[in-house]
């Protein structure tokens, strides 16, 4: 059972009945007919049969085990057989053996606590003609793409699977050359995922490939490290007169999606020296009808960054030409989801570029959730010239009943009609208001550090 990648919890759901349909569900590529016909050394007796040995009779109990062929990436092979030591000759059967199924699992680690050792994901890989399908399994029932980060670079496939508060990593240098692209297929309900390449020559591979560092390795997220892959800069346009909206372009190797409330790093060598920065990714828009239909939220990233003109990182970025690359980090945060989706009353509040955060979260929360009444964003900004999206903010109001906005400006201009201020208990004590007593809210605040802090306060 220990090698088997769905466990005992699996198996026992076809037990005593056809497992075809269970099979097939999981391994619906697999041609298992001609796997099993290498594995079979003899047909099952339905009862104790006499056989002469050595002049003698003997009762044989015939107990044949399902042989289950093991090949690891270093070609090692184990095959577990019960026979009669007189009956079956001692033969090296493993090595006879020709499979294009490779299993791997994790070896035990004692520094794991229970909980995660139940849930430590294992593999297996298979390939057709023209296909290579690495499959892990998770044994997690609510995993998403988004706990998947993927990157075939330079011949080499990096895996990271994020299970709860663990990093898995698959992480292999591939025997032969396949096509850059790579299609990764998650299957929420089992757990299972899927890494699809292509291959640039139909030959059938003895081994997967050559282990790397860290593979098939189960720790805690923080101790895991931020991987970097470069990305081309696409697109650089005007926000305000002093912040930009960046396109970046993935590699078409990386399976790359970042969660709502997370962030990632962009990392730029600036004379002779690593400056690494964190920023939060935004829609391409927050009315859909501004959205451009040529990028593809999959495989483009956008950032919202105000240039400091002294500042290590966003000068550079601002000169960065059409076509340049800058490295991007996997995302890191621990916000969920699932913590908007009871939510009746969302408020947020958000100061100046602190507005980056509120921008997939509240897309998120009026597009997915059933029983949001109220979402209203109070935007404080120096002046009128600083407010970031300002028109497609009013245009969600008006295209939204549910959504309110509120611009606070600290040094506003003559004319100005809205609130004026700094964040303070007066501005929060009307503005966070439940609409009911028993409401559930969430509330959200991103900004300068003395903001959080008042703020928060």
């Amino acid at each position: 059972m220990e090698y088997h990648p769905g466990g005992e919890d699996e198996l026992m759901k076809a037990a005593g009945s056809d497992g075809t349909d269970l099979f097939d569900q999981v391994h619906r590529w697999v041609n298992y007919e001609s796997m099993l016909k290498e594995c079979m050394v003899g047909r099952m007796a339905l009862k104790p049969f006499t056989a002469p040995l050595k002049g003698k009779h003997h009762i044989l109990k015939e107990t044949l085990m399902c042989c289950f062929a093991r090949q690891l990436l270093d070609c090692d092979f184990l095959l577990t057989i019960e026979k009669h030591k007189d009956v079956i000759p001692k033969t090296n059967m493993a090595s006879s053996l020709t499979s294009s199924v490779s299993y791997g699992t994790l070896t035990k680690n004692k520094s794991l606590d229970n909980s995660s050792k139940e849930v430590v994901p294992s593999y297996d890989w298979f390939q057709t003609d023209g296909l290579i399908t690495v499959v892990i399994y998770t044994k997690q029932k609510d995993m998403n793409s988004e706990l998947v980060i993927a990157d075939l670079q330079d011949g080499k496939l990096r895996g990271e699977i994020i299970v709860k508060d663990y990093s898995y990593l698959f992480h292999v240098e591939l025997s032969y050359a396949v096509h850059e692209d790579i299609i990764v297929q998650v299957s929420e309900k089992v757990g299972k995922v899927e890494f699809v390449l292509k291959k640039k020559e139909t030959v059938s591979w003895k081994t997967l490939g050559q282990l790397l560092e860290n593979h098939n390795s189960f720790v805690k997220c923080k101790d895991r490290g931020l991987y970097y892959r470069k990305c081309k800069l696409l697109s650089k346009a005007n926000v305000t007169h002093d912040t930009r909206l960046f396109c970046l372009m993935l590699p078409p190797g990386t399976h790359l999606q970042i969660p709502v409330g997370h962030h990632v790093y962009l990392r730029q060598t600036v004379t002779g020296a690593e400056i690494v920065k964190p920023y939060t990714p935004v829609s391409s828009s927050l009315v859909s009808t501004f959205k451009n239909p040529s990028f593809s939220d999959k495989m483009h990233v956008f950032f919202m960054i105000k240039i400091y003109s002294s500042g290590l990182l966003t000068p550079v970025l601002d000169t960065l030409q059409i076509g340049e690359y800058i490295s991007l980090s996997n995302p890191d945060g621990n916000f969920t989801v699932s913590q908007v989706e009871e939510v009746e009353e969302l408020f947020l509040l958000a100061g100046g570029t602190g507005f980056t955060p509120m921008v997939k979260l509240l897309n998120y929360a009026l597009t997915s959730s059933n029983i949001l009444r109220v979402a209203k964003l109070m935007f404080f900004n120096k002046t009128e010239d600083d407010i970031l999206w300002r028109s497609q903010l009013e245009q969600l109001a008006h295209n939204d009943a549910r959504f309110h906005i509120q611009f606070v400006l600290s040094e506003p201009k003559e004319g100005w009609t809205g609130k004026k201020g700094k964040i303070s208990s007066s501005f929060l004590s009307e503005f966070v208001k439940r609409s009911k007593v028993d409401s559930k809210i969430l509330i959200c605040i991103c900004g300068p550090l003395a903001f959080m802090e008042q703020g928060i306060q």
